[in-house]
């Protein structure tokens, strides 16, 4: 029975958010009327976190666009670099990660 309880609390561990520390600023930005928080992911210097706002759902505003098209224009507008659309990617929660490539 402890391992069992072991294995459990070893899986649950393993599902975490990637956490984000104070020293990286989350910055706001306005993509297709809608608002996207962006922040830089621990102490990487090319990953980036973008979350939608999900205060800002208006049933009269804009018509829907992609989130993933969204994201990615949130980054890029954040950091000021090009999203390296291959290291993309979305967790269940509706957040998405990706590098950035900043020449």
């Amino acid at each position: 029975m402890k391992h069992l309880i072991l294995v459990a609390a070893l899986a649950l561990s393993a599902c975490e958010e990637i956490p984000v520390t104070a020293d990286h600023p989350t910055r706001g930005v306005q993509v297709m009327s809608r608002t996207w928080a962006v922040t830089q992911v621990g102490d990487a210097p090319a990953i980036y976190r973008a979350v939608r706002d999900t205060n800002d759902f208006n049933p009269y505003g804009p018509p829907a666009a992609l989130r993933t098209i969204q994201a990615i224009r949130a980054i890029e507008a954040a950091t000021g670099c090009r999203v390296d659309r291959s290291t993309l990617v979305q967790n269940i929660s509706g957040h998405f990660f990706s590098q950035v490539v900043c020449t």
